[in-house]
């Protein structure tokens, strides 16, 4: 049975839109042209971070985000950027008796503002630079496993990416759902592994709820 529900941050629960044009904007390449590029490098299978090398080479993630703070425009998001479906799937998810969590690829900076944003609504938030590890290395999800009160197998992991999310997830014994919105969804969802790996494919986290009684009552 399922009994906690542990989400990845972007393109799950936030819309990342008007970060990544912030950062077309940080590079003064025009958004339509940095937005082309990101897809076409996700369609090729590359990691993201090299959309930032093809605009310019020796680009350092870290430090040019430590440049944006210091110049007054740090990376940020907020209750305007989550998908509508977040409030009312987490509340009915809550109301089911569920445990639930966040656990995603983010920043220190990141994990404050999830905290200031979700602490009423879920169990645990942690992030990739609390624990030191970054998905999709498995022991990204052993800590997840380790901060979650049930076993892998009853920790359902919510994600928009087949290759950072459900993959890795799913060889640590957990059940998932992939969620199609996003570049990497929207790219990856008529592929065959996007087909088969998950254990719920959704539009809507609203859809979540139904998904996961239905799961659990047949598994009684």
């Amino acid at each position: 049975m399922i009994r906690a529900v542990v989400f990845d941050v972007g393109e799950c629960l936030v819309d990342e839109t008007r970060e990544y044009g912030t950062w077309a904007d940080w590079l003064d390449v025009p958004r339509h042209t940095f937005h082309a590029m990101f897809g076409a490098v996700i369609a090729q299978g590359r990691d993201y971070r090299e959309v930032f090398q093809e605009f310019r080479p020796g680009f350092d993630l870290y430090e040019e985000r430590d440049k944006r703070v210091a110049a007054g425009q740090p990376e940020t998001f907020g209750e305007e950027d989550l998908y509508a479906d977040v409030r009312p799937a987490l509340a009915q998810l809550r109301a089911d008796g569920l445990w639930l969590g966040i656990a995603g690829n983010q920043t220190v900076r990141a994990g404050a503002i999830l905290r200031q944003l979700f602490s009423d609504d879920v169990d645990f938030i942690g992030t990739s630079d609390d624990w030191g590890v970054s998905k999709p290395d498995a022991k990204f999800f052993r800590c997840v496993a380790e901060v979650t009160p049930f076993a892998s197998r009853e920790i359902l992991y919510v994600g928009d990416r087949v290759d950072n999310d459900l993959r890795p997830a799913v060889a640590t014994g957990m059940p998932t759902a992939l969620i199609h919105r996003g570049p990497w969804a929207t790219i990856q969802w008529r592929t065959q592994e996007a087909r088969q790996l998950p254990t719920f494919r959704v539009d809507s986290l609203l859809e979540l709820p139904g998904c996961i009684r239905d799961f659990n009552d047949s598994a009684r």
